[in-house]
């Protein structure tokens, strides 16, 4: 009878389970998964660092996309205040030219201000120069004439639209052969890491292709930075250009039709 009362104080005294050991447990395994993602974070990306790191061929070719860029902003901000120097000219020479005023009187302020002129003044002025020259001549037929005075017009239409087309050309190819050259850096970039990868002896993981394929991808993403604003100002100066075109012409056929009737006032 005293074996059972025993027993069971030796089932009493047994060890219970350590409560703090049992809560630390899930703790460290928090801890241990919180580390696991800090490790995973993705890091910052340093642009700079990624240029300097690249290899010598992609190196390269974001110089020479830098290059582009830097030349077709310089041509963007020239070309903009150019075409709005022009048609504000345009504009203010065809006020003075409709008010009324002499054609003589105007010419002889045309060519008494001794300035450079340009546009719709610098037309009227070879027209009317012209014009006067071939009256002077004994003889001479109106039509001839007047014929004399648009073969000039049209000769200084194309020399002012020549002027205003200058360095559209550099701006449309910098806009379409940017993102080939990009691509071409891109190509370049990942032949060299793939025959980096290819020289290892070691077990390749993404953190090792990582980087290579990153400043392969620069490249074309400078391309397309370099090309979006050069095509942009391309389009837009060329519609201005094409506007300040259809405004010269339409002010030498008026100008011409001017002429016209004061040649046959004169018969």
């Amino acid at each position: 009878m005293t074996s059972l009362p025993i027993a069971l104080q030796a089932a009493q005294v047994e060890a219970l389970p350590d409560a703090g050991a049992a809560a630390a447990e899930p703790l460290a395994a928090t801890g241990a998964a919180g580390e696991s993602l800090a490790s995973a974070a993705p890091a910052s990306l340093d642009l700079l660092d990624l240029v300097l790191k690249a290899s010598l061929p992609v190196q390269f070719i974001i110089l020479l996309l830098v290059v582009g860029s830097v030349l077709s902003w310089v041509i963007i901000f020239r070309k903009r205040a150019v075409l709005r120097r022009a048609a504000r000219e345009a504009e203010q020479f065809e006020e003075r030219f409709w008010s009324g005023a002499e054609l003589s009187k105007l010419y002889a302020g045309v060519t008494e201000r001794g300035r450079a002129i340009g546009g719709s003044e610098a037309i009227f002025e070879a027209g009317f120069r012209e014009f006067n020259r071939a009256r002077q001549r004994r003889g001479a037929d109106p039509r001839a004439q007047l014929e004399s005075a648009q073969r000039a017009m049209r000769v200084t239409t194309s020399r002012e639209l020549d002027s205003l087309e200058h360095n559209l050309e550099l701006l449309a190819n910098i806009g379409s052969t940017a993102p080939y050259v990009g691509l071409v850096g891109t190509v370049f970039g990942i032949m060299v890491t793939m025959h980096s990868l290819l020289a290892s002896t070691q077990q390749v993981g993404i953190r090792d292709v990582a980087p290579g394929i990153s400043e392969a991808l620069f490249a074309t993403a400078i391309g397309l930075f370099v090309a979006i604003p050069a095509v942009w100002a391309y389009n837009r100066f060329a519609n201005g250009v094409e506007r300040l075109a259809v405004r010269y012409e339409a002010f030498a056929e008026e100008f011409s039709s001017i002429l016209q009737r004061q040649l046959h006032m004169e018969e």
